[in-house]
């Protein structure tokens, strides 16, 4: 499917750490960004814009943290209240995608993905957000935050 977007940001959010990933329109995949530390789930949001600002994307991928019976959680409006902030300091699009399994999903690939000869510090939420932005990419469906 053609997507009008050159670059997504993916971001899996969490209270701790958030991985972050820049994917490509015209191949269809991301690459990990080093993880980024949050406190108590709050960027450091200068140094997060800095990093927007290094890549440059179209549009922001946020994962949506719902629990296996659709049903929300805590985590997830922090994720979502994190999402509205982000579209609202960088003025650009942002989506919320169905996370559900993708960490652990990450989990399993990490090891597949370090013996292809990726870095090692690459890390399953790195990974998360990397497939975040190509779910992204394949069905490009939303949920607004």
């Amino acid at each position: 499917m053609d997507h009008p977007l050159q670059k997504v940001m993916g971001f899996d959010f969490g209270s701790q750490k958030m991985g972050i990933a820049i994917g490509n329109s015209l191949t269809g995949t991301g690459q990990p960004l080093p993880l980024f530390p949050m406190r108590d789930g709050i960027p450091d949001w200068d140094k997060l814009e800095q990093i927007i600002a290094q890549w440059q994307p179209d549009a922001c991928v946020v994962g949506l943290p719902l629990n296996m019976d659709d049903s929300e959680s805590e985590l997830s409006a922090r994720a979502r209240k994190f999402a509205r902030r982000l579209k609202h300091r960088i003025n650009k699009p942002v989506w919320m995608l169905d996370e559900r399994l993708t960490t652990r999903e990450a989990r399993h690939t990490l090891l597949s993905y370090q013996q292809q000869g990726h870095s090692k510090k690459t890390s399953a939420d790195s990974l998360a957000a990397v497939m975040l932005v190509e779910s992204w990419f394949r069905e490009s469906v939303g949920i607004t935050p």
